[in-house]
């Protein structure tokens, strides 16, 4: 057991000054000091800064602890106290010619840490002498923020998959002749969408595999309509080219995906919210041949030439006389002559978020790996029900179902998104996974207790979020409502995903985008393209093997040792977690200062008068940019402009505090949720 007290050291040949500078910035120590996992300040009158501290974790009991940071002799000593039990850490720096010293003393330490009173002295010597390596490190530029799980190792990537999908009881089955149907079905369709059902077709023909609004269907009923329907499109002329769908969540949907895949057609998912404009861009940009369209996106479709075929998938064709529906296709029992020399790509547009939406082809998944990659972050099991309100025209819900068709889990279909209907829909289909963008995540959060409790969430065993931040005050409320059952996605279109957040690693870090999966390799590089420290903010790159084949209409991203740049800035911690700060093109340099929005709209989150807020930059005369606030109240929550810069002005640099501040009603977004920060920036 650690004594009272313990004294630690270590020496570096750094100027004392470096050390110092780093030693007393409160984000030093959750990204340097593993257990520490959020720090952030206090809005206070005294004297010395007052912190809020989280620490804990690896299954041991998080605490939140205020401390306050006393400096005693300007780059000599300073001292971290903890009044609440009485413990405090002295830390004094010793120059000595080109070297300094550094000295650490704490004051019953066991009053601190949950699992510290049961360490001996040396384990928490060697912790803080580990601790001040890395500050050595980030001073001196090691090139230590490379994060790898099993990607760097083809043999243990190989164990670690097979393990997985053991484990999950995906490639499990005690009836041979199923398991032989399930890989013929794979041999003959790869590892696409159309092979995932033609498989769970063979495992279990009789589950149901797409519930919606309509109508269910089985693996078996989907295999064959899907398969009829690419012989249609065969017949037709349509195989080998490219097809778009402009549709919502629903069965026909995904009966166009698989059929189109076996028909060796590219299928182009339409945004269901671009203007009609976009959308003939994308017809003739992307050389489409033929439209599969949702009726009440008739009107989107309706000026396109007439010699582009448009498709009903649904069954209210009245309002169009005369036109072919995806039933009447099917019902033409067309088989495939053949098989496609490769089967069809799914072809994911941007979101356009900052400028026209790009095509990007997704690859498909190379063997187990894709499964056993997601699998090893997100307790996905076998025959789930899962519900998929995310859209199926955006990465992270075709990704959900494409994962799905491994699992053979049954899928309920969403067209549209309510939160109480949500709610309902867990309840009445006893729902075990919610496939969801943060923007949903939010809207739960804000329906009233009563409401929530007049549904029976407790089949609910996965909530998994992705496609934008979600904010760590709304990852805490969500976890205390509902339980550890969050788990946040960082991806993109492009990399498909880089990270994935626990509920272990939100509970201790609400703001961390969480770890790599199987297979996946992270790194923080600088403008050379080489690795920077742990702790240090630079580009987020990303290695996988479902990185995608390149856009259809634009240069690919900028590519170093085999991993591809996300475009958002970020940094790893000493605990291998990752942290976006933002996208590289929303940094703004105000007084010469590089500033990130995201900071600003974490702290205001915190406030609970405010439902929803963004933070832009805009052009300044002075500082040549500043910060701008968007916010969304909550109903007579009484806050002013005026409050809200005063709240900032105690959490962020003084370049960060928004000088602007503008109440909004709600929000712009796109379809799948993303606030369009560009329409908020004037002259945009």
């Amino acid at each position: 057991m650690v004594t009272d007290v313990i004294d630690a050291s270590a020496e570096f040949p750094i100027a004392r000054e470096a050390i110092w500078d780093v030693l007393v910035e409160p984000q030093t120590y959750p990204r340097l000091f593993p257990g520490i996992g959020a720090c952030e300040q206090l809005d206070t009158v005294e004297q010395h800064p007052s912190l809020r501290v989280r620490i804990g974790g690896d299954g041991v009991e998080i605490r939140t602890l205020s401390v306050q940071l006393r400096i005693a002799r300007e780059h000599e000593s300073f001292e971290v106290h903890c009044a609440g039990t009485g413990s405090f850490a002295a830390v004094r720096l010793r120059e000595d010619g080109e070297r300094t010293r550094v000295l650490v003393t704490y004051f019953k330490p066991g009053l601190v840490h949950p699992m510290m009173s049961d360490l001996p002295n040396a384990a928490v010597i060697a912790w803080t002498q580990a601790a001040l390596g890395r500050v050595a490190e980030l001073i001196q530029g090691a090139p230590t923020s490379v994060i790898v799980n099993g990607e760097d190792s083809p043999v243990k990537l190989q164990a670690g998959v097979a393990k997985q999908m053991v484990a999950s009881g995906v490639v499990r089955t005690f009836r041979p002749d199923v398991g032989l149907k399930q890989l013929s079905s794979l041999a003959k369709w790869g590892f696409s969408l159309a092979g995932g059902y033609a498989a769970a077709a063979a495992h279990s023909p009789h589950r149901q595999a797409v519930v919606d609004d309509r109508y269910a269907s089985t693996f078996e009923q989907l295999h064959a309509r899907s398969g009829a329907l690419a012989g249609a499109l065969a017949a037709l002329g349509f195989g080998g080219g490219a097809v778009g769908l402009l549709c919502r969540n629903n069965t026909g949907m995904v009966e166009c995906m698989v059929g189109a895949g076996k028909a060796g057609t590219d299928a182009i998912l339409l945004n269901t919210g671009l203007p009609a404009r976009q959308i003939e861009e994308l017809v003739y940009r992307h050389s489409l041949s033929a439209v599969f369209v949702d009726s009440e996106f008739e009107h989107l479709v309706r000026y396109l030439p007439a010699e582009i075929p448009r498709f009903t998938t649904d069954e209210l064709s009245s309002q169009q006389p005369g036109r072919t529906t995806l039933e009447d296709l099917i019902a033409m029992r067309q088989s495939l002559p053949r098989k496609a020399p490769k089967p069809g790509r799914l072809v994911v547009l941007t979101s356009g978020t900052s400028g026209t939406p790009k095509g990007a082809r997704r690859p498909h998944p190379k063997g187990f790996g894709t499964v056993a990659a997601l699998l090893s972050r997100i307790p996905f099991g076998v025959h789930e029900t899962m519900f998929i309100p995310s859209p199926l025209f955006h990465t992270w819900g075709l990704a959900a179902l494409q994962i799905s068709t491994a699992i053979r889990a049954t899928v309920v279909l969403g067209d549209r998104f309510d939160a109480e209907d949500c709610l309902r829909r867990i309840a009445e289909h006893k729902v075990t996974a919610l496939i969801v963008v943060p923007v949903m995540v939010n809207r739960i959060l804000d329906l009233p207790i009563h409401v929530r409790a007049r549904y029976d969430l407790s089949s609910l065993k996965v909530v998994a979020s992705c496609g934008a931040p979600i904010a760590g005050a709304v990852v805490l409320r969500f976890l205390d409502t509902f339980g550890d059952i969050l788990y946040n996605v960082y991806g993109s279109t492009e990399v498909s995903w880089a990270s994935i957040a626990d509920p272990a690693d939100l509970r201790i870090s609400p703001t961390t985008a969480g770890r790599p999966p199987l297979g996946t390799r992270i790194a923080i590089l600088g403008p050379d393209r080489r690795p920077l420290p742990v702790g240090a903010t630079g580009r987020i790159f990303v290695g996988n093997h479902m990185l995608f084949d390149g856009y259809t209409d634009a240069t690919p991203p900028d590519e170093a040792d085999g991993m591809l740049d996300t475009g958002d800035i970020g940094y790893l911690d000493a605990s291998g977690k990752l942290f976006v700060a933002g996208r590289d093109d929303e940094m703004i340099i105000s007084g010469g200062e590089n500033v990130f929005p995201r900071a600003v709209e974490e702290a205001l989150s915190h406030l609970p008068q405010i439902s929803e807020v963004a933070v832009v930059g805009v052009p300044d005369h002075e500082f040549g940019q500043r910060l701008a606030a968007f916010v969304v109240k909550r109903p007579d929550s009484g806050l002013d402009s005026e409050m809200i810069r005063n709240y900032i002005r105690h959490r962020v640099s003084r370049f960060s505090v928004p000088r602007d501040v503008t109440f909004l009603d709600a929000l712009p977004r796109n379809a799948t949720g993303k606030i369009l920060k560009r329409t908020l920036i004037p002259g945009v």
